[in-house]
This record gives C-alpha cells, sequence and structure tokens, in this order.
C-alpha cells in the first residue's frame, strides 16, 4: 500500500501536527459527510506520543478521508482486538515483539509498521549510520557519506587518546550512544579543544563536524513516498573559531518551530534564498530510501542530511530517526488508496 502526502517542518510536535492539519484541510471540502472507515489504524503508543500525536485536526482529516484509529489495549490479547489494517507502534521490547509476530502469523494482511527488532537497530548512533557506511551509494546524481566517528563507552579520560589514535579532526560533535526517547538523548555537544574531551560523559558518539552552510535536509519516508524540508542548522566553523575557542559547548536543539528554514518568518530575501537553495536530487533520494527500506527492514524513518560546504554533490548523513512527527502525517494528507 502506497500513500501520499505533502509534509512540512517537524517543530515541536503538538504545533506541528496542527499546521499541518490545517493546511491539508484548506482545499474545500464540500461539505461532505464523514466518510465509513475504509481503514482501520490500531496503536500501541505511549501517553506522551498519543497526546502529541492524535490532535483533534489530525483525527478531524482523518475521518474526512475514511481513517479510523484504534487504540490497542495492553490488558487484552491483540488477537482478540481488532479487526486492524494497520498496526502502529514505537516499542521495541521482546515481550511486544513476541506478540506481534504470533498476530502477523494469523493476519499476515496486517501491516505491522514496524518490526520492533528492526526498530531497534537506530536506537544505537553506532549500528544506525553502518547500514549507511557500507552502501558506498555514489552515482551520477551524488556521493552519500557519514562522518567519520568514533564510539565512546566508558573512561573519559582516555578519549583524547582516542582520538588521536583515530585521526579524527576538530571540532567534533558528541552525542549520547543511546537514542531512548528521552530530552537527553538528544543533547549535543561541541567540542573545540581534545583537553575539554575529558569532561563528556560516556557512553557517547563523537562525530567530524562537517561544515554545511547552516542547512540541514530532513528527509522523510513512508514506504516509497519521499519528502523533504530545509531546516536551520549549525552555523559553519572557520579556522579563526577553531583556534580561539576552547571547552565543549551544549548545542540548542535545531527542532523546533523557529528552526524551519522553509517556513520562518524571514526577510525576504532570505526566504528567498533558502526556497531557491537545491535539494538533494531526486534519483539519489529515491536510490537512498529504496536501499535503506531494504537494510533496515523500516517503512517509517527520516533521515537528516547535510550537503558539504563547497560541494554541490557530497551529502553526509547525520543521524536516522524512526517515527517522527512530520512522518505520521503522511497517513493522513493527500490521496487514500481505494
Amino acid at each position: 500500500m502506497r500513500l501520499h502526502a505533502e509534509v512540512f517542518d517537524e517543530a515541536e510536535e503538538e504545533e506541528e501536527v496542527a499546521v499541518m492539519a490545517s493546511a491539508a484541510l484548506s482545499p474545500p471540502l464540500n461539505g461532505t459527510a464523514v466518510a465509513a472507515p475504509r481503514l482501520v489504524v490500531g496503536y500501541a503508543l505511549t501517553k506522551k506520543k498519543v497526546k502529541s500525536f492524535l490532535q483533534p485536526k489530525l483525527l478531524l482529516l482523518a475521518r474526512k478521508n475514511g481513517i479510523s484509529f484504534v487504540p490497542i489495549s495492553e490488558s487484552l490479547p491483540l488477537s482478540e482486538q481488532g479487526p486492524f489494517d494497520i498496526i502502529l507502534h514505537k516499542s521495541t521490547s521482546k515481550e511486544w515483539q513476541q506478540v506481534l509476530e504470533d498476530y502477523h502469523e494469523e493476519h499476515p494482511e496486517v501491516t505491522v509498521l514496524d518490526p520492533p527488532n528492526a526498530i531497534q537497530h537506530l536506537n544505537n548512533r553506532q549500528s544506525m549510520l553502518e547500514e549507511v557506511a557500507d552502501l558506498n551509494l555514489s552515482n551520477f546524481y551524488g556521493e552519500v557519506c557519514t562522518p567519520r566517528q568514533l564510539v565512546i563507552m566508558k573512561d573519559p579520560s582516555a578519549i583524547p587518546t582516542a582520538i588521536a589514535m583515530a585521526g579524527l579532526t576538530l571540532p567534533l560533535v558528541a552525542k549520547p550512544l543511546v537514542v531512548d526517547g528521552t530530552s537527553k538523548a538528544h543533547e549535543l555537544y561541541l567540542a573545540y579543544d581534545e583537553a575539554s574531551l575529558s569532561m563528556l560523559d560516556p557512553p557517547l558518539v563523537l562525530q567530524e563536524f562537517i561544515n554545511h552552510g547552516g542547512i540541514l535536509f530532513k528527509v522523510y519516508i513512508i514506504g516509497e513516498s519521499i519528502q523533504v524540508v530545509r531546516r536551520f542548522s549549525l552555523p559553519d566553523v572557520n579556522t579563526y573559531e577553531l583556534l580561539n575557542n576552547v571547552g565543549v559547548y551544549r548545542l540548542p536543539r535545531v527542532s523546533c518551530a523557529a528552526a524551519s528554514a522553509d517556513a520562518a518568518d524571514l526577510d525576504p530575501l532570505i526566504a528567498a534564498f533558502l526556497y531557491m537553495l537545491e535539494l538533494p536530487p531526486r534519483p539519489l533520494l529515491e536510490k537512498l530510501s529504496r536501499e535503506l527500506r531494504g537494510r533496515l527492514g523500516l517503512r517509517l524513518f527520516n533521515i537528516d542530511m547535510i550537503r558539504e560546504l563547497g560541494t554541490k554533490d557530497r551529502y553526509y548523513i547525520i543521524d536516522i530517526n524512526y517515527f517522527p512527527g512530520a512522518c505520521s502525517y503522511l497517513f493522513f494528507s493527500g490521496e487514500i488508496p481505494q
């Protein structure tokens, strides 16, 4: 089943879903009655995700398109619930994985988004990028790489030595190794000198910083559908800054409403420049999406991609996220298959 949609910027999820729903509802609906459910989505999500994801405007839009949402109860066997066309979840526990496997064996016609063991692959920043590094993706449209990185499991005092042995160059972006859904998992730091590296708290990933003009491309993927938005990112680091800065600096999260390079309230000249900024070539993204869907076993995720400053076609993937808010919205916009 292929779903088509238009995706805007991923902001704080509550605002994001409401804005997206309003935009998708803007075409005239001609006063038509709410369609009878043609697609039943069972969801097993945390209370926090339900609150941010199932916004009233989003539910209204879903009903208009014949989609109904049914919560999956943890107190009842899954086999006694439904029927479902799609099961939507984010859990990776072994118990839940077994429940889904048993259910899918009895109901192979139900689409499960996505297998828990595949989701778990993205919970580790080392394993998530290994599949990209193994792609060796380079063609007429460009080259896709990953930044050189080093995993530090313990003993922060040994980090400077490990960095020197690995041959990594400063500055370095430090990220928690484990992506567990907490706010701490999204904390980023920029280290300008080797001595300050011992201040970091393992386990973590140290990633070479790539100058990229301060623009990040968010590539949203659901099945075969791909949408891209521009995002403001971290500014470039020049030689003067590198020589005159010491220490480790916590970086602000760019995943917020003001970070949208497509929708921010900007000077018209800056807005025009950003709009004209060339997106990654579609054929390159299609090949990348196809390869990653096969390698990761996922159909609902997004890629954070940057283009190296001074190049036209060298791209780096710096992060992969499962079931981001904007990706979720693809269920409810655009054409719904009969």
